[in-house]
């Protein structure tokens, strides 16, 4: 007996491959089973699962028949067409092929009759404009129309739109030329017409422009094309993971790289700023490798150094402090580690501490300091040209901040985030892990209270709704590093405070932590018992209030965090070179 073909119209499948036109694996249509089994002896049909499958009617094989005729000659449009369009892709397969040929038999020489070509960087080429120039850099992007190939060249310092037209876009070269290849060119700087625009220093368009004419030009490097081109291993749908392999490349990136400028011209601007008659300080570079903590042991990456214990420094501050009686204020930008297992968008393993000291201040005068210097360095970086650019380029709303700083003091803090119902998780006293309702599974919130640290995502949150610079000062001994100075006054329930603050961006965060540093020896030497730290490798530290101690203080500012507020990069991953965090130090 003849096998049927089996039709289910609920459950049944007409997408080639997915069914089988058997019981089990039935056809969706009548028609479908007709058009791929049109010899069939036998075909069954049924609504749904839960019916029987039934002989089909008459006058439902003819309506099928003729939908089934239709797939036929459907089918046979398709084969044609796709027979018709192997034909072109052959045509124009051995088309390339013999231009390909063809043109390796074309050479190009520089004209010696030509004036000489001026080298050039991408970024000064504007004096240049109506002379002959040699550039150098990579294809950013390239368009090829007819006989004409449009190249943007890339040198790190700006973009240039190139034209090779004629015999120097009908090479060998010219012809498989691929995206990041690295080339030389030489050719008549020639200025846009009015209303035309051409690639300015963040690749974007911008008007009063110029091109090159190309007269000679070669390869220097060749890029892979094919499954090795550079927009198959990297493109805007990649994976983020492949996107940290891969950040060498990434960087190639008109914004990546534009961060990355971005970056030089605020460390560029806060030396100015902190450097200047206003502030008056030193550089100064303390070193990496540390036989003390700052900010707590846990946090700290241990190594060995010729046998004795050593850490990566989590901190320059206790450095700078010994500046200040022999060079004055100081400030130092060097790399600090924290060895913190936190994968928040605004925490690295490694990041640029921006960091300074100041003798003779007040808290006041801490706070007023680190003011002025985040308002001079925004200032300056408007008033560059090149920062300007780079700046709207990636944070086209951006606002500057204007002064004075909002000052909250963390008591008003707490009493404000419970005016806004905003939580606090309930920890576990002994372990500090958050306590789950046992009713939903969820973590128990609860109200703020004096001595909670606030945490992250409530800090931003507060930040976010005030929606201007936050000064938050005046946090509680405990939740705070022993070095720093107490407050006289106390709290209602005898809480000790202390001189510090932070100061909080909206959209990131915390960007900057300072502190007026304890000046007392006695009382440092206390400080250092109740953390049970061994006083002894911390002498060097100890004697500056033993010879001619002071009132100062000084503060953090993390690079990183301040560049994401700066750009609006949602993390801080995207503001620094390599980033490192937990579980990432490649590449």
């Amino acid at each position: 007996m003849a096998t049927p073909i089996y039709i289910d119209e609920s459950s049944g499948s007409d997408i080639p491959g997915s069914a089988h036109g058997t019981e089990t694996s039935p056809y969706h249509t009548l028609a479908y089973a007709l058009f791929t089994s049109p010899d069939a002896p036998k075909f069954l049909i049924r609504k749904d699962p839960n019916s029987p499958y039934t002989d089909p009617t008459q006058s439902a094989l003819k309506k099928a028949k003729k939908t089934a005729d239709g797939l036929v000659k459907k089918a046979k449009k398709a084969e044609e067409a796709a027979l018709k369009e192997q034909a072109e892709e052959k045509e124009a397969r051995e088309k390339r092929e013999k231009v390909l040929e063809e043109s390796k038999k074309v050479a190009i020489v520089e004209d010696p009759a030509l004036p000489p070509a001026t080298k050039a960087k991408l970024n000064a080429l504007e004096a240049l404009r109506g002379k002959r120039v040699r550039v150098f850099g990579w294809v950013h992007r390239l368009r090829v129309q007819k006989d004409i190939i449009f190249v943007v060249l890339r040198d790190g310092k700006g973009f240039l739109q190139c034209v090779l037209s004629g015999v120097v876009a009908q090479t060998y070269a010219a012809l498989t030329l691929t995206l990041e290849s690295s080339i030389e060119l030489t050719g008549t700087l020639t200025a846009l017409p009015e209303g035309k625009t051409a690639p300015g220093i963040s690749g974007k368009p911008e008007p009063n422009g110029h091109e090159l004419i190309v007269d000679w030009w070669k390869c220097i490097g060749a890029a892979p094309g094919g499954e090795e081109a550079f927009t198959n291993r990297l493109n805007e749908k990649s994976d983020p993971s492949i996107l940290s392999d891969l950040r060498h490349l990434v960087l190639r990136g008109e914004t990546s790289s534009s961060v990355i400028k971005l970056r030089s011209q605020l460390l560029a601007a806060f030396r100015d700023t902190l450097t200047g008659v206003n502030h008056g300080c030193m550089e100064v570079t303390p070193p990496c490798l540390v036989q003390t903590q700052v900010e707590g042991g846990s946090t700290l990456f241990e190594l060995t150094y010729y046998g004795q214990k050593a850490f990566l420094t989590q901190s320059s501050q206790l450095y700078l402090e010994t500046c200040l009686s022999s060079l004055g204020d100081v400030f130092c930008v060097q790399e600090s580690f924290r060895a913190e297992n936190s994968h928040t968008r605004r925490h690295l393993s490694e990041y640029t501490h921006l960091e300074a000291e100041l003798a003779f201040i007040t808290f006041d005068d801490l706070m007023t300091h680190i003011e002025a210097v985040i308002c001079e360095t925004v200032d300056r970086i408007l008033a560059n040209p090149l920062s300007r650019s780079l700046l709207y380029h990636l944070n086209p709303t951006f606002t500057p901040p204007t002064r004075p700083f909002l000052r909250l003091s963390y008591v008003s803090a707490i009493s404000w985030l419970n005016e806004h119902n905003i939580l606090h998780p309930l920890e576990d006293p002994l372990t500090g892990s958050p306590i789950l309702d046992p009713e939903t599974g969820k973590v128990k919130m609860v109200k703020h209270k004096v001595g909670d640290d606030i945490a992250e995502a409530a800090e931003r949150q507060m930040t976010d709704i005030i929606g201007r610079p936050v000064f938050l000062f005046g946090f509680p001994k405990e939740l705070k590093a022993f070095y720093m100075k107490r407050m006289e006054e106390v709290g209602e329930g005898g809480e000790v405070f202390t001189e510090s603050c932070d100061l909080l961006m909206p959209g990131v965060g915390e960007i900057v932590g300072g502190s007026m540093r304890i000046s007392d020896s006695e009382e440092l030497l206390a400080a250092y018992k109740r953390e049970g730290i061994d006083p002894g490798p911390y002498y060097w530290f100890t004697d500056q209030r033993k010879y001619g101690t002071c009132e100062h203080g000084g503060y953090g500012l993390g690079v990183e965090r301040f560049l994401a507020w700066l750009a609006n990069r949602y993390t801080v991953r995207e503001c620094c070179l390599y980033p490192r965090w937990p579980g990432r130090a490649t590449p």
